[in-house]
């Protein structure tokens, strides 16, 4: 059987050529569509009841990738985001064989029009000033991890990074001076640079003293780099144990990506222009930052409280003024 029917070769071509040597993807991205291809290779296999070795590209007809889907929801409860994202890994695949493979266009034309599922725009959720503040200070900054623990949050907080983000910022991207900033490589490898507070600069100081550039900036107690992970289980943690003093903390689902709204929305407040915003956090696409304008209800209470229509006095009818109705008797 030629090798140019078989989805085995152009499954390691996509892979190896197209995602990571023409596009240069991310790691998180390249790692989404490795697992997507983990789950819908087996899924093929079983359905045709084939080796993974003889399957071929036409396997992956429109009606098996639909019933994938199908079986994402329902057997593993993933969501329609997830559902999604699988999709898009598969339409890139569709597009990259059709690309090189011209006797399969009309195969890569009909897997790409499988629609993606509309989905409902979550609400950005974000924390308060005092609700951050309780976060920090029930830190036990007495210890050697609370310390760190009380770092991490803080620069979470101050730059509004990623986990991912924060988990693989090295020594060398410090610049502890006069003009504190770090450097950050976001998404798709772009990197920016962001100012620190000169407090923030302070707590990481003992981070890095005796380190050399090549480290990671946060590790775990046995001295390996925290991972995203790690980085998520304390923040759940610090909220968890904040929630008594804070009551509306245990009605919220802290994670470091809603630390990461806090601070949008928190210099937004403080009358940071929207575009700067942008760059702060890191977005392509200035629509993204807009929805920070949107969801902050201090700042619509504001807007409101300037436009707002003080009430009239009730004028009684002339009728009824007893003064009025006695001047026109008398005349």
């Amino acid at each position: 059987m030629p090798n140019r029917l078989l989805i085995g070769p152009w499954i390691r071509r996509f892979l190896l050529e197209h995602i990571i040597a023409e596009r240069n993807l991310s790691h998180n991205t390249q790692t989404s569509y490795r697992d997507t291809l983990v789950l819908l290779l087996p899924f093929i296999r079983a359905h045709y009841k084939r080796p993974l070795e003889l399957l071929l590209i036409d396997d992956i007809s429109p009606q098996i990738v639909r019933l994938f889907l199908a079986h994402l929801e329902s057997v593993r409860s993933c969501s329609v985001a997830t559902r999604n994202q699988r999709l898009a890994a598969i339409h890139s695949l569709a597009r990259f064989i059709g690309l090189h493979s011209p006797e399969h266009l009309g195969w890569s034309a009909e897997v790409r029009a499988i629609p993606f599922k509309k989905t409902a725009e979550p609400v950005v959720g974000y924390l308060d000033k005092a609700e951050m503040d309780a976060m920090l200070q029930i830190i036990n900054r007495r210890t050697v991890l609370g310390n760190r623990n009380y770092a991490i949050l803080l620069f979470l907080y101050n730059t509004g990074a990623r986990a991912d983000e924060a988990a693989h910022v090295h020594t060398i991207d410090l610049a502890l001076g006069k003009s504190p900033s770090v450097r950050i490589t976001g998404k798709g490898n772009k990197i920016r640079v962001c100012p620190l507070w000169p407090h923030t600069a302070e707590i990481l100081k003992p981070l890095v003293t005796g380190r050399v550039d090549g480290d990671y900036l946060f590790r775990n107690m046995r001295g390996t780099p925290l991972t995203r992970f790690g980085i998520y289980r304390l923040v759940q943690d610090v909220a968890k144990r904040a929630s008594p003093s804070i009551p509306t903390l245990g009605s919220k689902r802290i994670s470091p990506h809603i630390i990461r709204h806090t601070t949008a929305v928190h210099l937004l407040r403080a009358g940071v222009d929207i575009n700067t915003i942008r760059a702060w956090l890191g977005h392509v696409s200035l629509d993204t930052t807009n929805i920070y304008a949107e969801v902050d209800l201090e700042m619509k209470a504001k807007a409101l409280a300037h436009c707002d229509i003080t009430a009239e006095k009730q004028i009684s009818p002339w009728r009824k003024d007893p003064a009025l109705m006695a001047f026109l008797k008398a005349i």
